[in-house]
């Protein structure tokens, strides 16, 4: 598609952004004629093509027509498109948006425009293949209007849908304050923006969707909510799209977390609000509020020596919650030995519990301390006990009842002192009903149950456990680890994940083994993580089961090569100071040197003369 847009005229002095002090140009490269419009204009529109994305400045008055034939301001070579297919008119403070019987239709945030629409910063305008959005500088007179908890939660949802499909950065903004006689909301005026949603979901708590807000920018947005409600011992927690969460409860709980966990009058990130569990040599990562309620539990419970059943699916982490209870105990300084009971034929099993004698059974050449012997003193962790057989289950249950064990071949009875911790992911109460297993042993080993959630359930650690997982197998592996896209985290984020922890760890040896790539984008994970599109390079479309529709990539993956290709240019202009190349294309300078880690761009910095 091509994008024809007139030579824009200077703009007329009530456009002058008057809260914008005019930085002092010395030392710095000129900024590009479109850029330097927008800025000093109140309103603009981001054009995505599909092979370039351009700033279209909008001065009051304007009346921008969008269409196909060549008199449009904004020309679209689509033959979807109407030759005047819908006008953008800017008049004072208000934009706003008209189909002109256009016959594919124009969509506002995927709603099909049927009369003149206002429009927000951060509208979405889709027409045919082309995605335009409106952005605007205006300040709102007075802070959002507080919707409802359940009309907040709907809005926001709408939210992270435009996101995840235009690729664009939000985040969430849970604030806590001391509750006083006058809300907190006059005071936020300034620092909401028309299209921010704010919500009291609590007495003495806000939360704030954020479109268009990156960490970045979210992180100055927190600071400036810490200097307006000062005085009223404010914590800001703040979290982020698709990093911190991809639906509203996630986000949501991120932020909260984050806030908590604040001292007063700073901000948190939902990326760091987590506690690591040290047991020995293991350790866990604990973010969910459950998984935090869960490890509280079995401290308490470590104390004693109840026996504790762990019900939970496969790969959950059942095994490491049995270590937390050994190493909470007064047993700590034994031995905790594991036996998978669904691993081994019922034969081998008993030998491996209760050990036998020489001679007892074919192959047996020597006498076996069996598991029970060889933890005297310690903990017993019995993983998947709801596969022993009738036979096994009653000789189990004569051995927790007696504390006495006989080795196979022997009749003699032996002492030993254990703690049993037993695990399933079967719902042992229903087999008693069904009569598969025996409800005398259910009793004993139920002492107390620990019902552990499945990763699914569990999604503000999901991206956590992710990340440090790829971490560790890069770390292995003697390389740098990559940077999951975006879309990656997204796609991470929706899928449910049958194998639990064990499958996301899996997954993340695979990336650390086969992507070369500075960061990790969906089609690298096709087969093993969802419905994901193929690689945009041909030589790699063998990896994948679809290809691409022809000449379309994901448009986040074109933006990013805008920002590095930009970012490029700007460093090459001003030296390679980064200070100056942020200004030169209006980018935070905190954003910027994060893009410069992340793209890795330090690689493409001229070599000193005799270094």
């Amino acid at each position: 598609m091509a994008a024809r847009m007139p030579q824009p005229p200077g703009p007329p002095s009530s456009l002058a952004d008057t809260t914008r002090a005019e930085p002092s140009s010395a030392g710095k490269a000129p900024l590009a004629p479109e850029v330097e419009q927008a800025l000093a204009s109140r309103a603009w529109l981001m054009v995505f093509q599909k092979s370039s994305t351009r700033m279209v400045p909008l001065a009051t008055g304007a009346e921008l027509t969008i269409g196909r034939q060549d008199t449009c301001e904004l020309q679209l070579d689509d033959e979807r498109v109407s030759r005047a297919h819908a006008r953008v008119l800017v008049t004072g403070n208000q934009a706003t948006l008209t189909d002109l019987g256009s016959q594919n239709g124009t969509l506002l945030n995927d709603e099909r425009v049927v009369s003149a629409r206002p429009l927000s910063s951060g509208d979405t305008i889709t027409i045919a293949d082309t995605v335009v959005v409106f952005h605007t500088s205006t300040r709102p007179p007075a802070p959002s209007t507080p919707l409802e908890p359940a009309a907040f939660r709907a809005r926001a949802a709408v939210e992270i849908e435009r996101a995840r499909r235009f690729s664009r950065p939000m985040a969430l903004v849970v604030v806590t304050f001391t509750p006083s006689s006058s809300s907190a909301l006059p005071a936020l005026e300034g620092v909401l923006r028309p299209l921010d949603l704010v919500s009291v979901v609590s007495t003495g708590q806000l939360a704030v969707v954020c479109p268009e807000t990156g960490e970045d920018e979210a992180q100055e947005r927190a600071e400036r909510l810490l200097e307006v409600l000062e005085g009223q011992q404010p914590r800001v927690g703040v979290a982020v799209f698709p990093e911190d969460g991809a639906d509203v409860e996630t986000l949501l709980a991120s932020a909260r977390a984050a806030a908590v966990a604040a001292p007063t009058g700073q901000f948190g990130l939902g990326s760091k609000a987590y506690r690591t569990l040290t047991f020995g040599k293991q350790s866990v990562l604990v973010a969910d509020a459950d998984m935090h309620r869960l490890y509280e539990l079995a401290a308490r419970l470590a104390k004693s020596d109840l026996a504790v059943l762990i019900q939970g699916e496969t790969g959950a982490g059942k095994e490491m919650v049995a270590t937390a209870l050994h190493w909470g105990s007064p047993r700590s300084g034994q031995r905790l030995l594991a036996m998978n009971c669904a691993a081994l034929q019922e034969a081998l099993l008993e030998s491996e519990l209760f050990g036998h004698e020489k001679g007892a059974f074919t192959g047996a050449v020597a006498t076996k301390q069996g598991l029970f012997e060889s933890c005297d003193g310690g903990t017993i962790f019995l993983d998947e006990v709801g596969e022993m057989s009738a036979a096994l289950q009653a000789k189990l249950l004569r051995v927790l009842e007696t504390r006495r064990v006989t080795r196979l071949g022997s009749t003699r009875e032996l002492d030993v002192s254990f703690r049993v911790v037993a695990a399933t992911h079967r719902d042992l109460n229903a087999e008693v009903k069904a009569g598969r297993f025996r409800g005398d042993l259910y009793f004993r080993l139920a002492g107390a149950t620990l019902w552990l959630p499945p990763l699914r359930e569990r999604k503000r650690e999901l991206l956590l456990l992710a990340r440090l997982f790829l971490d560790e197998a890069c770390g292995r592996a003697g390389r740098e680890p990559p940077r999951l896209a975006p879309e990656t985290q997204s796609l991470l984020a929706q899928h449910l994940w049958p194998g639990n922890v064990r499958e996301l760890r899996n997954v993340m040896e695979f990336i650390a083994a086969t992507v070369t790539e500075a960061s990790v984008e969906p089609w690298h994970l096709a087969g093993r993580v969802g419905a994901v599109a193929s690689p945009p390079a041909a030589a790699e479309s063998a990896a994948v089961s679809a290809p691409p529709s022809p000449g379309f990539r994901p448009i986040g993956e074109e933006v990013r090569e805008l920002e590095q290709r930009r970012m490029l240019e700007a460093l090459a202009a001003n030296g390679w100071n980064q200070t100056r190349a942020a200004a030169a294309i209006a980018m935070p300078l905190r954003t910027f040197v994060t893009r410069f880690r992340d793209y890795g761009l330090a690689r493409h910095a001229p070599q000193r003369q005799g270094s």
